[in-house]
């Protein structure tokens, strides 16, 4: 006889079934490649070309070198356009996600790195199965312009040493990194980087202003190769890249090493999810009527971090700048986004030897460019002087981003941004007082007050102050028609005003409760629960007695 399936592993097969389709690939998001293929191919050709600089000098500076930079783009990319949510998406190396790699590189080495992407991409998958992409609808903007200003800054301080020709120096801060290589160019000066260094970023910058839609990056690239190579200018090259990918292998991974390295990958996977998601936002914008699937985006950046460190790949991302470029040049399907990859592959496998003789410099020059061009000035000016709370939250996000950590910063910005609404929110309740009067055949004194705002924890103090305040009534009326929202901390500050009254021998009644409220107030005691008796035709409206 077959054996039974137990609950447990009923249950988890039911909630894959429910799940898996919201995620996997469907069948018309294949099909939709077939739409406008030239076009896709077009765009996918322009994208590559941009990606390829962008890709090796990631590579560089996150530490394991120009191949892992290209093998992410390619891999990566790949797979992440099959299987993510967005029809415009580029994914690869990112200069965001080079500022989380070197300290793990100091720290654990190349295979820590590459273990750190395998963890991080099945907790992508986990967020993926759990729906979180939504969360991110609720990150606020100033937040974003924060971490994005901080990342730009932290991509420049990385690109320092190799754009003024000096050994990279020791430590882990980049802004100490920097100006230890900025003293030790002022001691022996190294003139050649410098200026290609700064003649790509000028040429990209100037490029950018005067044809949007040429991608400079790579004329920059070629004209400071073919010049070092025509000078013979003292320069450090590139080196090797290989003409193609790595055998996958999972050589580099080491269980006893997992639980120390859980939290650079949770960090990892945060950043991945949140810069990807941005990304595909950023898209949805610039196509209006389009909008990514956040869980299948997860699901695709799972599945792309899964595979590059197979084949010697960084973590990967969605990437703001090759999306734009992709989404700009007309890109109708995911179909340009695969394309990016395979011309990728190919151009490697076919000019790997001209690659190899890029100066470093020229790269550190187009990533200064880009790190420049990351930064939306006018959308930050507005933030700044929209209110003090966002310029204070784009600052601290910004800030925190250079001093200490990505994950940390975005945290800190989210934290200071909630403390800010609840201020709001606090500001925004009052207990007004709506009417005065006398109980009938009593000649006591009666007021009516009406509570208008969300009582919350946050402002529960406010308003037990100020009903604890009521004095020369017999009897009070509190509305709650105009509450917005309830949370138990303020029902519990409801019933300890209350009780504070009828102590005082004060007569309470909770009168236009919502029925949403009315369960909070009956489940703390502070409204009496509802009765199996007979419907008398009276509705209990007061804390502990009947509405007259």
């Amino acid at each position: 006889m077959p054996r039974a399936r137990s609950p447990l592993s009923s249950s988890l097969t039911s909630s894959l079934t429910s799940v898996l389709p919201s995620v996997l690939p469907s069948f018309s998001d294949l099909r939709s490649m077939t739409r406008a293929p030239r076009r896709d191919l077009l765009c996918g050709l322009t994208v590559a070309v941009v990606a390829l600089p962008l890709a090796l000098g990631f590579g560089v500076s996150s530490g394991l070198g120009a191949a892992a930079g290209l093998t992410t783009a390619i891999v990566a990319g790949a797979l992440a356009a099959l299987c993510g949510g967005s029809a415009r998406q580029v994914s690869g190396p990112t200069g965001a996600m080079t500022v989380v790699l070197v300290p793990i590189v100091h720290h654990y080495g190349a295979g820590g790195v590459l273990t750190v992407g395998l963890l991080a991409g099945v907790l992508l998958l986990g967020l993926a199965f759990a729906h979180a992409g939504a969360a991110m609808a609720y990150v606020p903007a100033p937040v974003i312009a924060g971490f994005t200003i901080g990342i730009a800054c932290v991509i420049a301080l990385q690109q320092v040493p190799n754009a003024l020709g000096v050994p990279l120096p020791p430590g882990e801060q980049v802004v100490v990194i920097a100006a230890r290589a900025a003293r030790e160019f002022g001691a022996v000066p190294h003139w050649p980087a410098l200026l290609l260094a700064g003649g790509c970023a000028v040429l990209m910058l100037a490029g950018a202003r005067w044809k949007p839609a040429v991608p400079f990056s790579l004329a920059a690239v070629a004209t400071a190769t073919l010049t070092a190579e025509a000078l013979h200018l003292p320069v450090a090259r590139l080196g090797t890249v290989p003409a193609t990918l790595p055998t996958p292998s999972l050589a580099f991974f080491d269980v006893s090493r997992v639980p120390s390295l859980l939290a650079p990958a949770a960090a990892v996977a945060a950043l991945a999810a949140l810069e990807s998601l941005l990304s595909a936002s950023v898209a949805d914008g610039m196509r209006p009527g389009e909008r990514h699937n956040p869980s299948k985006e997860l699901f695709g950046q799972g599945i792309a971090n899964l595979a590059a460190p197979l084949f010697g790949g960084v973590p990967a991302t969605g990437a703001i700048a090759r999306t734009a470029v992709n989404v700009r040049t007309g890109a109708a399907s995911r179909l340009a986004a695969l394309t990016h990859a395979v011309v990728l592959a190919g151009i490697v496998a076919v000019a790997a030897p001209w690659v190899a003789r890029i100066p470093l410099p020229a790269l550190a020059g187009v990533l200064l460019a880009t790190a420049i061009r990351m930064v939306d000035s006018e959308a930050v000016r507005a933030m700044a002087r929209a209110t003090h709370g966002d310029a204070l939250v784009l600052a601290l996000t910004a800030t925190a981003t250079l001093a200490l950590d990505l994950v940390r910063a975005v945290l800190l910005g989210l934290g200071v941004s909630v403390l800010l609404a609840l201020r709001a929110a606090v500001r925004g309740t009052r207990l007004t007082p709506a009417a005065s009067d006398e109980l009938p055949g009593t000649g006591s004194p009666t007021v009516t007050y009406r509570f208008d705002g969300p009582l919350l924890f946050a402002a529960a103090h406010r308003f037990r102050e100020g009903l604890s305040q009521v004095n020369g009534v017999a009897t009070v009326d509190l509305r709650l028609s105009g509450v917005t929202a309830m949370d138990a901390t303020g029902a519990l500050a409801l019933k300890d005003a209350v009780d504070t009254l009828h102590d005082r021998g004060i007569e309470v009644h909770l009168t236009e409760v919502a029925p949403a409220h009315r369960r909070t107030l009956e489940s703390l005691g502070v409204l009496p629960a509802p009765t199996p008796a007979p419907d008398t035709g009276v509705v209990p409206s007061a804390a502990g007695a009947p509405a007259p």
